[in-house]
């Protein structure tokens, strides 16, 4: 039987000092990249996903994506309506559901969403969940600190995430919860 290949779209959305790599499927977008991340990497990461696709630079289809962050980052928008197409187990795609349940300008612990999706002891599993999302900021894995409100490991960078939590809570114009 012969498999259509995927045709998997690429640009690079740049931001401040950040230049991230962002990937959509017909589907929706699939991939928000890391800060400093090669292209290198971000052909891995589809190559070890979609066994038979095509990386192509298209900015104009990313585009719409590429407004969305950026309205984000400039503080006009909080919210995400283009789609998205991610696929991981059972488990990590109920992770990255719940993820979308906390708030903007909110944070919630792991053990916080492991409660959520009622596994109240498989916080260490949601830990690992949320490290394989592949959509940074628009699945906001950002927004999940440790129990003592500690900054934890993100993809994305620490500074990233520090970053991103201070952009909301300055929007909210309150501190984290």
């Amino acid at each position: 039987m012969n498999e259509k290949k995927k045709l998997i779209e690429w640009s690079i959305m740049r931001y401040e000092k950040w230049h991230l790599y962002v990937a959509k499927t017909e589907k929706g977008i699939c991939y928000v990249g890391s800060p400093g991340q090669t292209y290198g990497e971000l052909e891995a990461w589809i190559k070890k996903r979609f066994l038979s696709a095509d990386l192509v630079e298209h900015d104009d289809a990313l585009k719409p994506y590429k407004e969305e962050l950026n309205a984000y980052f400039n503080g006009t928008s909080r919210t995400f309506s283009l789609p998205v197409d991610v696929h991981g187990t059972s488990f990590q795609e109920q992770i990255w559901e719940a993820l979308k349940q906390v708030p903007y300008g909110k944070t919630y612990s792991y053990s916080d969403i492991a409660a959520l999706i009622g596994k109240p002891s498989a916080f260490r599993a949601v830990g690992t969940a949320i490290g394989a999302n592949p959509v940074l900021i628009t699945i906001p894995c950002h927004r999940i600190v440790g129990k003592n409100g500690a900054i934890t490991g993100y993809r994305g960078g620490l500074e990233l995430k520090q970053y991103l939590l201070d952009l909301e809570a300055n929007q909210e114009g309150g501190s984290h919860s």
